[in-house]
């Protein structure tokens, strides 16, 4: 077991962890393993006192009323996620808490949440439900699949980079083709799946970016990806 340590935060496990997104903290610390770095997994919730030096964030998605009851709290811890995301700190945060690290968030039902402001983007609450798999080309990591589940439709502003350009699927919102959002080390998406299992490449960012800022330098190791790669062209050709 390597003594390069890599600590893993999981953000509020108890309440946005719906469609699997345990599962990219499962597959970053088997990643990160392979890598020759010791993970180390801890979980945040309301109240809890966070982290002193988190070296990778994870969060997942959520039901509006989820988005609810932590919003108190992530305002609270706020200022830290700011400082740690300017710092270079990767993030990788999904649906429900991609749309709360941005400005707002509207809801169908008119209520407004606040976001904290990681990102320039507005969400706002539709009539409809975007569902199905999804294609998508990063410039950054390639081909992205996964699967999206929300009635958010989500406008970037200046400042604020889209993670990818959808080719099967329909993303932030219903008109420009865009998905997901990127600022610093930090990344937001709407891709549920979960989404590292079948994107390493996006698991191998969010390490290399750790040990380079903990240890000065990222020695990746050789993985075979061969499973992965044929369960990611399967999911490519799965219809929507």
């Amino acid at each position: 077991m390597s003594n390069k340590t890599l600590t893993i935060v999981q953000l509020y496990p108890q309440d946005m962890n719906i469609y699997g997104d345990w599962g990219n903290t499962l597959a970053l610390a088997r990643r990160a393993k392979a890598h020759g770095y010791t993970p180390e997994i801890i979980d945040y919730n309301p109240s809890d006192t966070f982290p002193e030096n988190p070296d990778i964030i994870l969060g997942g998605g959520g039901q509006d009323s989820g988005q609810s009851i932590i919003q108190e709290d992530l305002h609270a811890i706020a200022p830290k996620l700011k400082e740690l995301a300017e710092n270079g700190t990767p993030m990788l945060v999904i649906c429900g808490l991609y749309q709360l690290f941005g400005q707002e968030f509207r809801t169908n039902q008119g209520e407004t949440l606040q976001g904290i402001g990681i990102f320039d983007a507005i969400t706002v609450g539709g009539e409809e439900r975007l569902i199905g798999n999804i294609v998508e080309e990063s410039e950054e990591f390639g081909t992205l699949i996964g699967y999206e589940n929300h009635s958010g439709i989500t406008t970037l502003s200046d400042g604020t980079r889209p993670l990818a350009t959808v080719t099967k699927g329909e993303g932030n919102n219903t008109t420009d083709s865009t998905e997901g959002a990127r600022k610093y080390n930090v990344i937001g998406t709407y891709l549920h799946g979960s989404l590292l299992p079948k994107n390493p490449a996006v698991a191998d960012f969010l390490i290399a970016e750790a040990a380079k800022k903990k240890y000065g330098e990222f020695i990746p190791q050789t993985i075979d990806d061969t499973t992965i790669d044929r369960a990611r062209e399967s999911a490519m050709n799965r219809p929507r």
